[in-house]
C-alpha cells in the first residue's frame, strides 16, 4: 500500500513566467504558450495515445513555492482587496493544507522531439516555469462545464480589468504574440489587492523581459521595458 500513498511527478511545465508576480490568477486568461516535458519514466508514446483528440486538458500540479508551514482555515483573496477573509476551501488560494493546483489549458499540439520525447504544447497555463505536474486528464465539456454554475464572490470580480497606457516606443521590438500576452497580463492588474500606492513602481517578468509600471487614478502606466537579467 505504500506506493499508493506517494504522489509521483510525471512532468514539468516550461512557461514564460520566471517569477510568481504577474502570473495570471486563473488558467485560460492569457494566450501564453507553454511546453509540458515528461519525466523519463513517463516518456511513453502509448500513454498519449488519443490525447490529440481533445482540445483541452486538466493539469493537476504542485504549488512548488507556496507550501504552507501552518494551515489556516481562512485566506485573503487579492480580488477582494486583500483585506477580507474567506474560507480557504471557498477560494483557489495557493496557501492550502496540500499544495495542489488545478488548471484547465488548451492543447495546441503534441510534438515529437529527439531529446525529450513527445511533449505537449498548451495555451493558457497559470503556472511558474518549472512547475511539477502530478497528472493530466482530458477536459470533457459535457460534464466539466456547467453554464448555470454559481461562482460565489468570483462572480462579482471576474469582469475586473484595468486600462493600460503602453507607449508605442516601449512596444517596439517585442514579438507580436509576446506583446499580446503582456497586454493581457497588465489588463488583469498584477498588483497585490492590498497595495494602492500611485508612487510605487512594480516590476513584472515575462519571456525574458522586465516590464516596470505604476498605477494611478485607475490607469496602469508602463514606464520601462528591458531585457531581464539573470
Amino acid at each position: 500500500m505504500e506506493n499508493f500513498d506517494k504522489i509521483k511527478i510525471i512532468a514539468h511545465i516550461h512557461t514564460d513566467f520566471p517569477e510568481k508576480f504577474g502570473i495570471p490568477r486563473q488558467s485560460g486568461m492569457t494566450s501564453s504558450l507553454s511546453r509540458i516535458v515528461f519525466e523519463k519514466e513517463y516518456r511513453c508514446e502509448e500513454s498519449l495515445r488519443g490525447i490529440d483528440g481533445y482540445s483541452h486538458l486538466w493539469l493537476i500540479w504542485k504549488f512548488s513555492e507556496s507550501e504552507c508551514k501552518k494551515w489556516s482555515p481562512t485566506v485573503r483573496p487579492p480580488r477582494l482587496g486583500g483585506n477580507k477573509r474567506m474560507g480557504v476551501f471557498a477560494t483557489r488560494s495557493p496557501f492550502r493544507p496540500n499544495p495542489i493546483g488545478l488548471s484547465s489549458v488548451e492543447l495546441v499540439s503534441v510534438e515529437k522531439t529527439a531529446e525529450e520525447g513527445s511533449i505537449l504544447v498548451v495555451r493558457g497555463a497559470d503556472m511558474l516555469n518549472g512547475t511539477p505536474i502530478y497528472d493530466i486528464k482530458p477536459y470533457l465539456s459535457f460534464t466539466d462545464s456547467h453554464a448555470d454554475a454559481k461562482c460565489g464572490f468570483s462572480d462579482k470580480t471576474r469582469g475586473y480589468s484595468i486600462e493600460i497606457d503602453f507607449p508605442e516606443e516601449l512596444q517596439k521590438g517585442i514579438e507580436s504574440d509576446k506583446l499580446k500576452v503582456i497586454k493581457e497580463l497588465l489588463t488583469q492588474d498584477p498588483r497585490p489587492g492590498y497595495i494602492n500606492d500611485p508612487k510605487r513602481v512594480y516590476g513584472m517578468s515575462y519571456s525574458g523581459l522586465e516590464i516596470r509600471f505604476s498605477v494611478s487614478e485607475g490607469v496602469l502606466h508602463v514606464k520601462e521595458v528591458s531585457s531581464r537579467k539573470g
